[in-house]
């Protein structure tokens, strides 16, 4: 393998790093995309952008028709996934993410989705029909729909087969993992913003700013707004 060198200005010391991890990356989560598309959706999900963005309190997301050409005659759908939980997490549970939201990509287009970020009925039936357990705990036990839904594996279950099958692959690639703690950095800056708190309309994401303890509603949706932890403006 060919390898580059990164200067790391903090330290000035010189590190080995892989020549091309941006490639190695993006082609391990596109193989990914294809290979669950395949196994556990039957091929029917149509491409879409799947990117790395670091959201407050979310795996990852999914977003409908946010990204096209700028002529307008190409629109495409984005999944993303948050690189921040990679380390905590395994591949196999970073990866089901992937699927979780591949479960939205499938409504988005063949279904009836609810307003945007709610989990239905129907999108919890498909959860289970690829063996993910929807739960808004993460655990047994939770509920199965809402406006924030995790999920847990199903031993056994379609996702598990999926992913040894995807795992047993010659040319499977372990994702990359952040090596900074920025847990520090999170704390400065909250102590620096602790007179402002931002808060996010958990239907159309719109973000305001106040004191901390208040209670604020988004005038386009009507729905409490939710202050965020680790916020800053």
């Amino acid at each position: 393998m060919k390898y580059a060198i990164f200067v790391s200005y903090d330290t000035q010391k010189a590190v080995m790093s892989p020549a091309n991890p941006t490639a190695r990356t993006y082609a391990a989560l596109n193989r990914a995309f294809d290979f669950f598309n395949d196994r556990l959706f039957g091929g029917e999900l149509p491409p879409c952008l799947v990117t790395l963005q670091r959201k407050n309190k979310a795996y990852g997301y999914f977003a409908g028709g946010r990204f096209g050409s700028k002529d307008g005659t190409e629109i495409t759908d984005e999944i993303a996934l948050n690189p921040s939980h990679f380390k905590s997490r395994t591949d196999e549970q970073s990866l089901s993410t992937l699927a979780h939201e591949m479960a939205h990509l499938w409504q988005h287009h063949f279904g009836k989705p609810s307003r945007a970020g709610y989990h239905n009925k129907e999108w919890a039936a498909k959860m289970h029909a690829i063996g993910l357990h929807p739960s808004d705990t993460g655990q047994p036990g939770g509920k199965e729909t809402g406006q924030s839904c995790s999920h847990y594996i199903i031993e056994g279950g379609p996702y598990v087969c999926a992913f040894s099958e995807l795992a047993a692959q010659p040319d499977f690639s372990a994702l990359y993992v952040e090596l900074w703690d920025d847990a520090e950095a999170r704390k400065k800056r909250k102590a620096k913003s602790a007179s402002k708190t931002r808060y996010t309309c958990p239907s159309c994401e719109l973000h305001a700013w106040a004191k901390p303890g208040v209670r604020l509603v988004c005038g386009e949706c009507d729905e409490p707004m939710a202050a965020d932890e680790d916020s800053e403006p």
